[in-house]
């Protein structure tokens, strides 16, 4: 069960979806004052080097945000993601262009030789002054070493906290989330496993099931992999039926790059494709989406097969 790295696939086109996904959705909940609670059930190493031996083995990464980056060159190095940028150029959507300010915020010579991973991404937009927590799980043994000694260089003190621990497990005790000072209880739930074992796929049901129990307010965001099994095609319908039972809002939204037309005949076609269910997605999420996911398209789209949708739903 530990044979999965994410450096393989760090920064490939379905991290660019999850984590546009996730700054649109924390960009819309920092407009609020409350302090808010941000869980990551499999956190990873955190920190990915693109020039290391992972990144370069897989090259995956040359076809997420190296390439991106590459179709959007004229940007410049962005101010921090919590400023609008005044001089991002007009016809970039401004999720894409939040995406992209913060890849290049890790990478001040240019280029994308550093990846953050959603730990970092998440910590980038922590802010010290609302008492905002980051708590983070990892059971991988090295992943988990490598985190805690990447984020103790962020000297974040009791406002990150790295546990080794099964994070489906984890969460139970985090929800619901302490009332900050206001009262108010909130808190941001990303759960993206490498669904390697069968078994994460009823794991991440059970675990929204759940969750929505202890606390039916939190935003989930999950993310999964597009491929040919059958667990992965309910996967989206089920967390579907839960959003509907538990009378909360959805948004559902896939990400296709289609098939390389350099792949030779027997070359396997490696993941193509991913989606990100939302459960109580902020009003403005959809319309980012629409706004910036035909442009990482037009930027990663490589052949047959490539696509993407977006649909939502809830009460009534």
């Amino acid at each position: 069960m530990f044979s999965y790295r994410h450096a393989f696939h760090a920064g490939n086109h379905a991290d660019v979806l999850k984590h546009t996904t996730l700054i649109a959705t924390l960009r819309h909940l920092m407009l609020k004052d409350g302090a808010l609670v941000m869980i990551d059930t499999h956190a990873g190493a955190g920190l990915y080097r693109l020039d290391g031996d992972y990144a370069e083995t897989s090259g995956e990464a040359n076809e997420g945000v190296v390439r991106l980056l590459a179709a959007f060159s004229k940007q410049k190095v962005a101010k921090p993601i919590t400023e609008r940028s005044s001089d991002a150029t007009n016809d970039v959507a401004p999720a894409l262009q939040d995406y992209l300010d913060l890849i290049k915020a890790f990478n001040a010579d240019g280029g994308a030789r550093i990846y953050p991973g959603s730990p970092f991404v998440m910590h980038h937009l922590l802010r010290s002054d609302a008492r905002d927590r980051l708590k983070l799980f990892e059971l991988h043994p090295t992943d988990a070493k490598t985190l805690d000694a990447n984020t103790a260089q962020l000297e974040a003190g009791r406002q990150i906290t790295v546990t080794r621990q099964d994070g489906f497990e984890g969460l139970k005790a985090l929800l619901p989330p302490p009332p900050a000072a206001n009262g108010s209880r909130r808190a941001l739930v990303l759960i993206d496993p490498s669904y390697e074992l069968k078994s994460d796929y009823s794991r991440v049901t059970e675990c929204i099931e759940d969750s929505l129990k202890r606390f039916p307010t939190g935003s989930y965001l999950i993310w999964y992999p597009v491929i040919p099994r059958p667990e992965a095609h309910d996967l989206p319908r089920r967390l579907k039926n839960l959003a509907k039972r538990a009378g909360r809002p959805w948004l559902h939204t896939t990400l296709a790059i289609g098939q390389s037309p350099d792949r030779g005949p027997q070359e396997r076609p490696g993941l193509t494709a991913s989606g990100m269910f939302i459960i109580n997605p902020p009003h403005t999420l959809k319309a980012s989406l629409q706004a910036c996911l035909p442009q990482i398209l037009a930027a990663l789209g490589r052949g047959r097969g490539q696509g993407h949708t977006i649909e939502s739903g809830g009460p009534g």
